[in-house]
């Protein structure tokens, strides 16, 4: 496998620790945000970790908070803030050191659907402004139908769907070869 132009099974594993840290934005279902850090805290943290000055990071991760509209709500601590709240500041987290690749995981299963389709909005636009390659883990249906391509797992087979229709031009150049095989056990 390739990842920023790297194959990653000839690097050694701090090479490999530094490309995920780098090159790869986690955002899960559960926040997992750090209750003792602030939304501002909790978005500069990784970026904190890879190195980057504090002014700097602070420089990157203010601007995040507030495209997602977290502007009046950077000194908030995690049990101040609703769970869409927490949702976008996991999401300027996962953005912090520019990856080339986000996971998500149910980025918003746990909140209700005008929050989840408002928060993950701002997340598509947030990934298409940076030109980042988006991974989304759903089982809902509405979510999945704004993404531009989907894969489906049924009865242990990977299959490639039809370009979504209801996804616009968001990703229309990304899509593969058909896709159809079997997931291991």
């Amino acid at each position: 496998m390739h990842l920023a132009g790297q194959a990653t099974s000839k690097l050694g594993d701090r090479k490999r620790t530094a490309l995920r840290r780098n090159a790869i934005g986690f955002v899960y279902q559960f926040h997992h945000l750090l209750p003792e850090f602030s939304a501002l805290g909790n978005s500069m943290m990784p970026m904190l970790i890879a190195g980057m000055d504090s002014a700097d990071a602070e420089a990157r991760a203010v601007p995040l908070l507030e495209r997602l509209g977290l502007g009046h709500r950077l000194t908030h601590q995690p049990p101040e803030l609703s769970g869409g709240e927490k949702q976008r500041v996991a999401i300027a987290r996962a953005r912090g050191n520019r990856p080339r690749l986000i996971l998500a995981d149910e980025p918003t299963g746990n909140l209700d659907q005008e929050t989840s389709r408002a928060v993950f909005k701002l997340f598509l636009d947030v990934v298409e402004e940076e030109g980042a390659a988006l991974l989304v883990a759903t089982h809902d249906e509405q979510l999945a139908a704004r993404m531009p391509r989907l894969l489906r797992i049924a009865d242990k087979t990977l299959r490639d769907t039809a370009p979504n229709e209801g996804a616009g031009q968001r990703g229309a150049s990304s899509m593969g070869a058909p896709l159809d095989r079997r997931v291991p056990s």
